[in-house]
């Protein structure tokens, strides 16, 4: 901050940067600084564009796909490998988690657990109570059909752990509404994926980021003669958490 006298009376003139006003202040031409701890993407590209330089932690973060399995565990596949032994929570997975993929992922199969909720509004609660606890290094939720008041809820819920938190929405949601501060859609690409920045805290950006991904388990170890093993399933939690 500099202070600066007009020649008027000589009266006091105060320069100061709007992140020292207040945190959740910034320029419309700059990326905000997130308050939370923010972890690397692990793609230069995409980090360089969020604010805080990574996805942010104790925040909601929606992805938007046209559908499942287009790249999206693959775009998040550096940050969940970083999660050391920590815990990762899946919600609703559109498919049984298999335990060859995870550890090619870099996650061992026994720190992932997933949950396949009979209705909507026991994933909800599930979702919250994990996010709530701050037991898990993520949480990785598929949910379709989603209200506002829902989404509000989960925010809130985020803000109390200390948790990664993304949240899957099919991309004809991205046209509603949302209180999360950073939303993104992922479109499948020749070699990677494009990223489309919905939602910032800074300025927008009408271009695509393409980012270069390896290709999936699946894709560097099927072969077209020999059937791939039944998969095995990561640990299962049905409808409650256990400790």
């Amino acid at each position: 901050m500099g202070i600066q006298y007009c020649e008027v009376g000589m009266l006091p003139v105060i320069h100061s940067t709007p992140e020292s006003i207040h945190p959740s202040l910034w320029r419309a031409s700059q990326l905000a600084r997130f308050s939370t701890r923010c972890v690397d993407t692990g793609h230069p590209v995409l980090s360089a564009q969020l604010p805080g330089g990574g996805w942010p932690t104790s925040s909601l973060v929606e992805l938007h796909l046209r559908q499942s399995g287009t790249g999206e565990l693959r775009l998040l596949q550096p940050v969940l490998a970083a999660a050391g032994k920590r815990r990762v929570m899946m919600i609703q997975p559109p498919h049984v988690p298999n335990s060859i993929a995870l550890a090619a992922m870099g996650l061992d199969p026994s720190q992932v657990v997933w949950i396949q909720p009979d209705r909507t509004a026991d994933a909800l609660w599930a979702a919250e109570q994990v996010l709530r606890n701050g037991g898990c290094y993520a949480l990785l939720f598929w949910q379709s059909h989603i209200r506002n008041e829902s989404l509000r809820r989960l925010h809130l819920a985020a803000a109390d752990g200390e948790s990664l938190f993304f949240l899957f929405r099919p991309l004809a949601a991205a046209q509603d509404a949302s209180p999360a501060p950073l939303r993104l859609a992922v479109h499948p690409a020749l070699g990677g994926v494009e990223v489309e920045l919905l939602k910032r805290r800074g300025p927008q950006r009408e271009t695509t980021l393409f980012l270069p991904l390896s290709p999936s388990f699946v894709h560097r170890h099927a072969s077209v003669d020999r059937p791939l093993p039944a998969p095995a399933p990561a640990r299962s939690l049905r409808t409650q958490l256990v400790e």
